[in-house]
């Protein structure tokens, strides 16, 4: 099982209330993230991953002057994907029950940073055009070292000058912050980088139109 005891679960509640985002290491078990960095290995063997892109629908484009990794869509269609899906359940109900927030559903990809690869500061939604409320962020790097880079790197709103932390990509950390409020850059590394990124939005369908994960 990949689930997560209350006391991280109570600390992510607790840095999304104070900060806007917060950082558990070690959040799923070493045996869940070993499972979920080979299913990656593997798809990208054999062809799964694309180049990324940026927008959503009609606006959807690649640009890689603004990010140049890879990634494949993650579909429940294995144990460890399930497991996954599992414990981040748990966190959207907590979510839910503590901040109000009304999470509805999850879309998320495996990523593949390459040496030298990069995506410059962003936010994850803007003035609510994506249904994005919540954004997580889990590590799949076993062994990580600090001189290899690909930080991911934060800042505390939209308008700041001052960087508030870097998070190691370490195998196990998961990230989760307030997507239309935290800036963040992912720095380049010279290893290959493993991660899962999340999303989880609310419900925009209505009886005359359907809003579709991605």
């Amino acid at each position: 099982m990949g689930g997560v005891g209350g006391s991280l679960l109570d600390g992510l509640i607790d840095g999304l209330v104070r900060r806007g985002y917060a950082v558990a290491p070690n959040y799923f078990s070493a045996a869940l993230v070993r499972a979920l960095r080979e299913e990656a290995r593997y798809k990208d063997q054999h062809g799964e991953f694309r180049l990324a892109g940026i927008g959503r629908r009609q606006e959807h484009q690649k640009d890689t002057r603004v990010r140049s990794d890879r990634t494949c869509w993650l579909k429940g269609d294995s144990l460890a994907q399930c497991q996954l899906f599992e414990g981040l359940e748990s966190l959207r109900l907590a979510v839910n029950r503590e901040l109000f927030m009304g999470l509805f559903e999850l879309e998320s990809h495996f990523s593949i940073y390459g040496p030298g690869d990069f995506y410059q500061r962003h936010v994850d939604a803007f003035n609510g055009n994506n249904g994005r409320l919540l954004s997580v962020v889990l590590y799949l790097n076993e062994g990580w070292q600090s001189q290899w880079g690909g930080r991911l790197r934060i800042w505390p709103k939209a308008n700041a000058n001052r960087v508030v932390t870097e998070v190691e990509p370490r195998a196990g950390t998961l990230v989760a912050f307030l997507s239309e409020n935290i800036p963040h850059e992912v720095l380049a590394a010279t290893r290959e980088r493993y991660s899962i990124a999340g999303w989880f939005r609310c419900n925009n369908t209505t009886a005359d139109r359907l809003d579709p994960a991605r």
